[in-house]
């Protein structure tokens, strides 16, 4: 899952935004520097990364990619499911997709001391939101894309992979609702309490 879906899932679960955004920035399983509820949601977005990294419509999506691109697979899946559910966004949340997308984004940028706990800097609320914004249309996926294969020091490969996102996506669209769902179950029994 990419920022908008890790987003989605912590406000489904009432966790904490800024920590589903930092378990992609923070290294290390030493949280100690972080609030609780930052460090939940660190812990709660790594949980649901490998969740979705085992999940058997991930897995079968990964088998479709080439040797030498599919070690990319999970970063062209990620960009993927972000688009299917902001394109279906009016199916998964009552909230309007702008609405939200400004919230997340707001309640991420209030959180800059924990982005410098972490080495790095509190993404602008307005700039996060037009690029959470951004991934309900084609061009802001080629965009991020782009942005992406400018931090890999050899982007052939992602940037071959991810050719084919727009066939993907139409054949992930059917499946993407439910692994969401079933995304959601997890993460409520993860912070259900112990009986």
């Amino acid at each position: 899952m990419n920022f908008l879906a890790h987003l989605w899932l912590a406000d489904r679960s009432a966790t904490s935004l800024a920590g589903a955004v930092l378990g992609d920035v923070v290294r290390g399983s030493d949280l100690s520097a972080y609030p609780v509820a930052i460090a939940q949601g660190i812990r709660l977005h790594r949980r649901i990364d490998a969740w979705t990294d085992c999940h058997p419509q991930v897995v079968a999506a990964r088998t479709g990619f080439v040797a030498g691109e599919r070690r990319y697979a999970g970063i062209v899946i990620d960009l993927v499911c972000d688009y299917v559910l902001a394109g279906d966004w009016a199916r998964h949340s009552a909230e309007a997709f702008d609405a939200f997308c400004r919230r997340a984004a707001a309640a991420v940028a209030a959180e800059a001391a924990s982005f410098a706990a972490a080495g790095a800097r509190a993404p602008d609320a307005g700039g996060f939101a037009r690029l959470l914004q951004s991934y309900a249309q084609a061009d802001g996926i080629d965009r991020a894309v782009a942005r992406i294969g400018l931090r890999l020091r050899r982007p052939e490969g992602f940037l071959r992979a991810a050719e084919g996102w727009p066939a993907l996506a139409q054949r992930l669209r059917p499946s993407v609702p439910k692994l969401l769902d079933e995304l959601g179950v997890r993460v409520a029994q993860a912070l259900a309490p112990d009986p």
